[in-house]
């Protein structure tokens, strides 16, 4: 049997790095108003499908109080992170994500 015919390796970077490269291009930054709110509207529908699967799951009323302060807690530490440190705590924090508020955390003096 014939072995499958591996291209040569260019040497210079991992397979994986074309990869990587491609989703990071996909994955830019949003100009577009009308990708931004199809974007923000496609996370509200996906939220309110999550929610509604697992209320028709669990329908009880600790269920849906459980989840709305769940959803409720994250929103609230979501905007602590972005915009309460920047403006209330450290002015040259500049928040770039969940991943960068971390980094500040880890990071900081």
């Amino acid at each position: 049997m014939n072995s499958p015919q591996i291209p040569p390796d260019s040497g210079s970077q991992p397979a994986q790095s074309g990869i990587l490269t491609a989703l990071r291009s996909v994955g830019g930054d949003l100009k577009n108003p009308l990708w931004i709110y199809l974007k923000g509207f496609l996370f509200l529908l996906s939220g309110l499908l999550a929610g509604g699967l697992l209320l028709l799951e669990h329908p009880t009323w600790k269920d849906a109080a459980l989840l709305a302060m769940t959803v409720w807690c994250f929103c609230r530490f979501y905007y602590f992170a972005f915009y309460v440190i920047e403006h209330y705590v450290d002015g040259e924090y500049k928040f770039a994500g969940l991943g960068s508020f971390v980094r500040y955390l880890l990071t900081r003096r």
